[in-house]
């Protein structure tokens, strides 16, 4: 239901975008840490019901927990008053999201820019492995290795996702490559 609310929003903002660059504004938007994060700032946590043991474990401050959360909000709004109340809900909780929108940058995440880069220059695409995970399991974070041998770019990044680390990590080599 988000998924398609937030579409929807985006194609009737930017009516001149391609499908692809609106599908990649959309998975910007609607993705575990945008939704946890939307979720932390109206403060869904402190309203969620949990069993005991999701409680002892810090489930309120989970990602994973608080984007499920948003969900289940928005499809609420849905059940309750159809597709015209749930795009309301979706307006509300992401509207600085989708006001805060610049198309001057790249709307492509780190790790596809750099994949295209690459394969622009016909390199082999990057290796990435996970190096670390650290922290409890509600609060993990993990450190990724990002490994171009062609280049001979190694770097690091670090998310509280094995993606979320990915992408930073793809962020880095991206800006090393094109510097040189």
């Amino acid at each position: 239901m988000v998924n398609c609310a937030i579409a929807l929003e985006l194609y009737h903002k930017f009516p001149r975008l391609t499908e692809g660059e609106l599908s990649r504004l959309r998975a910007n938007l609607v993705n575990q840490q945008s939704l946890a994060a939307i979720a932390q700032r109206f403060a869904f946590g402190e309203e969620l019901r949990l069993g005991e043991g999701e409680v002892r474990s810090g489930g309120a401050r989970r990602p994973s927990i608080l984007a499920d959360a948003v969900e289940a909000v928005v499809g609420a709004a849905f059940l309750d008053g159809g597709f015209g109340a749930a795009r309301q809900v979706v307006g509300t909780l992401f509207g600085a999201a989708l006001e805060g929108i610049d198309l001057t940058t790249s709307t492509k995440d780190p790790k596809t820019l750099l994949q295209e880069y690459l394969q622009a220059r016909k390199i082999a695409l990057p290796q990435y492995a996970v190096v670390a995970t650290r922290g409890e399991a509600h609060e993990q974070q993990f450190e990724v290795e990002c490994v171009i041998p062609e280049l001979r770019i190694r770097s690091l990044g670090a998310g509280a996702s094995r993606r979320a680390a990915e992408q930073e990590a793809a962020r880095e080599a991206y800006e090393l490559a094109t510097r040189a």
